[in-house]
């Protein structure tokens, strides 16, 4: 096998899987700074560009659903129902286009990795399993992305909800129903966290279909991961069986989500003094031992060779 070959094959694969996973990452964010800028620049889009626009995004999404529905037979698993609808995907078609693109990913790295591989030199063997780790790497890349937007969601959702649930006990205080209050709180959060306020109104909407309140913020609890909405439904129960003030239950309770986030960040602070003793070890105990004790041993060393 050629040197140069040899020396390109593996720092290619390396550099091929990074940039498919970064660019991919980085796509998604420059399309929705591109489309804030086109709005920001150009106005309202035509009615005209909005469907031409929504038609070729239903092509690419019915030719990704249709891959999807034939490798999965047309059925999803529960798990990754629940983790699409966590995610923020609610349409029917989710579970296919995701699986629709894994394997679009898994025959790009396939391909990519086989056009590298197969000129060289390597044994059969080890180019069918290189093959085969380049089309597994990128297949895996929804997963990651999926867990990356799932934290997310869930991060917000938990870094607001306080601020929420005081919102509605401000509401409640002042007279307004919890029906109404929820709606309120819902328009007013959706500029502090869409996510939260997509949750609430997705919550309320199952309300003015018939489910009660207290369902459909288990429903809720159960569509974003947060297990504080459960504890949040419960304390309303308890407050309409034993008909305690509603406006008390929610201070406190948003009081006491305030304790556990203060708890968490002093936790996770205090874990921070053992988690640098690797790094500090590693990296800035050699330094300080170059730079302070060098000295003396070049000293020391000039002495001896005198004797």
């Amino acid at each position: 096998m050629d040197p140069v070959t040899e020396k390109l094959v593996i720092p290619g694969l390396t550099f091929l899987s990074i940039t498919t996973v970064g660019a991919s990452i980085l796509l998604a964010k420059a399309q929705k700074r591109k489309a804030l800028e086109t709005r920001m620049r150009e106005g309202v889009p035509t009615v005209a560009d909005a469907t031409a626009g929504e038609k070729q995004q239903s092509r690419l999404l019915r030719f990704l659903a249709r891959i999807g529905n034939i490798a999965s037979h047309g059925r999803a698993s529960t798990t990754l129902w629940e983790e699409l609808v966590r995610a923020g995907y609610y349409g029917r078609a989710a579970p296919a286009v995701y699986t629709g693109v894994k394997l679009i990913l898994f025959a790009i790295g396939f391909a990519g990795t086989a056009i590298l591989v197969v000129p060289t030199d390597f044994h059969v063997a080890a180019k069918i399993n290189l093959i085969f780790c380049g089309g597994v790497s990128l297949f895996f890349v929804p997963n990651i992305i999926l867990r990356i937007r799932l934290k997310e969601r869930h991060d917000e959702v938990c870094r607001h909800l306080p601020e929420a649930v005081d919102l509605l006990e401000i509401c409640v205080s002042s007279g307004i129903g919890l029906g109404m209050a929820w709606n309120i709180v819902a328009d007013e959060i959706q500029h502090v966290s869409s996510t939260l306020a997509g949750a609430m109104a997705l919550a309320n909407f199952e309300i003015h279909l018939g489910v009660s309140r207290i369902e459909a913020m288990k429903h809720m609890a159960t569509r974003t991961g947060v297990d504080k909405l459960s504890s949040l439904a419960a304390t309303l129960v308890q407050t309409e069986r034993f008909g305690t003030s509603i406006a008390t239950a929610l201070k406190e309770f948003a009081q006491s989500m305030r304790e556990e986030r203060y708890f968490t960040a002093e936790e996770k602070a205090e874990k921070m003094a053992v988690k640098l003793i690797i790094p500090m070890v590693l990296f800035i105990f050699p330094a300080v031992l170059i730079t302070v004790a060098g000295p003396a041993i070049i000293a020391i060393f000039k002495m001896m060779a005198r004797y």
